[in-house]
């Protein structure tokens, strides 16, 4: 089990800086109505980055991402690097599971966000420097002035181990489990009455920072576990895959006031631009399209190409007369010079035959 020191330091930090350093907003609709509306998810979705990139569907908002054999690498590399994707959709209650593997180095954190624009936050945070414990903790509409909502949890190595870490969450409560097994679960009304409680739509935001740089204070270096030293790097944390499920549907999610609650999200009819780009069907290969034409068009298609043919046949033909007439002359040229030299060779050898031939008595 940690320390009570190791306990009291996440709480200390709560108090002084973010979660994560992937967590912001653009617009906060606590404080305006102009917020532009949130494109919702509306369906689920696996997102197997072994297989391919994020894709058009997220965003990177830090640093780059790079793609392998283990999945999406999110790397520091030096001072400043905090490579991290943000989806362009919104849950508005949902699950969210992602199989990670956390990154080393003392001080490196790596994080899986839920955050809405009203700074309601769920999240799991993993320290490179401690391999027996991860992070679970939620915010309310940015609030910071508890210090009672991260929890730690024992874990086998998770530097060295992909884990499972999954989020269920519905506007009655939310549930962390760990390779299936749940770890903990807030109630709504456990969550300072509700009013902290995690409830209006939120994106999704993966990604690695040093809370252990020089620059941060010394609550959040200390919690993160020390000091970065970037000479030892570089750190990467992996993610193999992510499942994201949106319990509601529509096209998208919109604030209804400024109170920040859910019963005020308003729901737009429609389907999700997302939803429509995730299950559109993949491009068809040339034999696929070739079937959907019908008689008449392959009829078309194939005496346009037997006019392709008889065309490319004329240009070969064509090329190949005036290739052997160029032959012929230079065949021609070749066999009068020919003659020609055989012709003075001819009168040559009757000249020595004769005695015609003159020998200069310098030379002898």
């Amino acid at each position: 089990m940690p320390s009570l020191a190791l306990l009291a330091l996440p709480l200390i930090a709560a108090l002084t800086a973010p979660a994560a350093a992937q967590t912001w907003t653009s617009c906060n609709p606590l404080n305006t109505t102009d917020c532009p509306t949130n494109t919702a998810l509306s369906t689920n979705h696996t997102y197997d980055f072994i297989a391919s990139s994020a894709g058009s569907t997220w965003n990177t908002t830090a640093g780059s991402i790079k793609y392998g054999s283990s999945g999406a690498q999110f790397t520091i590399n030096t001072r400043g690097d905090a490579p991290t994707i943000q989806s362009k959709f919104y849950l508005f209650f949902g699950e969210l599971e992602v199989w990670m593997k956390a990154a080393t180095g003392n001080g490196v954190v790596s994080s899986i966000v839920l955050q809405s624009d009203d700074l309601d936050e769920v999240d799991w945070e993993l320290l490179g420097g401690n391999a027996t414990h991860v992070q679970s903790n939620y915010f309310g509409k940015g609030n910071i002035t508890s210090y009672d909502r991260a929890v730690w949890h024992p874990i086998n190595d998770p530097q060295e181990n992909f884990h499972n870490y999954t989020t269920r969450w519905t506007k009655d409560q939310i549930e962390w489990f760990i390779d299936g097994a749940s770890i903990r679960v807030l109630k709504h009304g456990d969550a300072n009455g509700g009013k902290n409680f995690p409830q209006t739509p939120m994106n999704v935001r993966l990604g690695i920072w040093a809370g252990g740089d020089a620059d941060n204070n010394n609550y959040t270096v200390e919690w993160a576990g020390g000091e970065t030293d970037y000479s030892h790097g570089p750190y990467t944390m992996y993610i193999k895959s992510a499942r994201v499920t949106d319990f509601s549907s529509g096209s998208e999610y919109s604030y209804g006031d400024m109170t920040g609650s859910w019963e005020s999200i308003k729901i737009k009819p429609g389907n999700s631009t997302i939803e429509k780009e995730l299950n559109a069907p993949p491009p068809m290969t040339p034999s696929q399209r070739w079937n959907q034409l019908s008689p008449a068009a392959k009829i078309g298609v194939g005496s346009g190409a037997g006019v392709s043919a008889v065309a490319l046949l004329a240009l070969a033909g064509f090329y190949c007369v005036r290739a052997r007439k160029a032959g012929r002359k230079e065949r021609a040229l070749a066999d009068a010079d020919f003659e020609r030299e055989a012709r003075e060779m001819t009168a040559y050898r009757q000249r020595m035959a004769k005695g015609g031939f003159a020998v200069s008595s310098r030379a002898i």
